[in-house]
């Protein structure tokens, strides 16, 4: 980041005791506490939205959330000499949620389901302006790439061992791929699609849940959309899962502790289902594979993907036995 950022600061009504460099972003110790200056990469009305959330967040004290200053002039958003946009939030003075202390994801899953609670549109008029995302057109549009990946790796005359290997179990996770996809279309012809929305979070893993003396506090709200539940509860148990060989005996434990402060609906229930058992894992890989460079392939590429064939019996048993559809 550049370091002129920091004079930014100086276009709000903070006193500003010192400044340091944090993970892609500069923290500042003020007046108002402890706050995070970082670059803004999302669309200008998308700020607008996010501070609304953060505003009705903090208003109900469900959980503790970040907020975003505003300038002398009333301003989200501020820009640099080179035109480069920055917002300043409020931090705080605490750790990650440790993906390894099941006692601290479980507190983390309770939070979650508060976020849920206090984020409900039904409570709150002025968001459903808001677009609602739709899981079935996210993975008709990650199907389309992946038939491109697989087209483009057909024609490939020479192939390395990362794409050897790629190609070797590629029809079987496209055939899961294109099956849960037309299984979420079917599913959701059954229900009133506007029902059961709330703000979610967006990007809810354990680096954006920090633990403080005050509790869980939740930060990062960029990704905020409006969708069912089940997304953010899915990217956490995944995340998680991952890391934890699709554990059983963890991910219901999350669950159970999700359900004790919101119980999820059977909607939500069949759509976390349905979220976990598409192979998005094999679609990043893929896709990021395409994206780059293929001249050379890193090798920790073919350390995921290895992994995630690894891992895929374990997952297939975590849903045939957590979820009895």
């Amino acid at each position: 980041m550049n370091d002129r950022a920091v004079s930014l600061f100086e276009q709000y009504e903070i006193e500003v005791n010192r400044t340091w460099k944090g993970r892609g972003a500069i923290l500042c110790d003020s007046d108002r506490g402890l706050l995070i200056l970082k670059e803004y990469c999302g669309p200008a009305d998308k700020v607008k939205f996010q501070d609304l959330l953060l505003r009705h967040l903090q208003e109900s004290g469900a959980v503790r959330a970040e907020s975003i200053l505003r300038t002398r002039e009333d301003e989200m958003i501020v820009y640099d000499q080179d035109r480069t946009p920055y917002i300043v939030k409020t931090y705080f003075d605490g750790r990650e949620c440790s993906h390894r202390d099941a006692q601290e994801c479980r507190r983390a899953a309770a939070a979650l389901a508060k976020l849920h609670k206090a984020s409900d549109l039904s409570a709150y008029e002025e968001l459903r302006g808001q677009p609602v995302l739709t899981v079935e057109k996210e993975y008709e549009k990650h199907n389309r790439e992946l038939r491109k990946v697989r087209k483009f790796l057909w024609e490939k005359s020479q192939k390395t061992d990362f794409e050897i290997y790629l190609m070797k179990h590629y029809d079987y996770f496209m055939n899961n791929a294109l099956q849960i996809t037309e299984e979420l279309r079917y599913d959701a012809y059954e229900d009133d699609p506007c029902e059961g929305f709330v703000v979610c979070h967006g990007d809810y893993q354990y680096h954006n849940i920090l633990l403080t003396e005050g509790g869980e506090a939740l930060i990062n709200f960029e990704k905020c959309a409006r969708d069912c539940p089940a997304r953010d509860l899915c990217l956490f148990l995944r995340k998680l899962l991952e890391k934890n060989n699709w554990s059983q005996t963890l991910g219901d434990m999350l669950i159970e502790s999700y359900n004790r402060v919101r119980n999820l609906t059977k909607r939500e229930y069949r759509q976390l289902y349905y979220r976990l058992a598409y192979p998005e894992k094999f679609w990043k890989i893929a896709n990021f594979y395409y994206n780059s460079g293929k001249a050379w392939i890193p090798g920790r590429n073919m350390e995921k993907i290895e992994k995630l064939f690894a891992q895929e019996r374990d997952k297939q048993l975590f849903l045939e036995n957590i979820f009895q559809l």
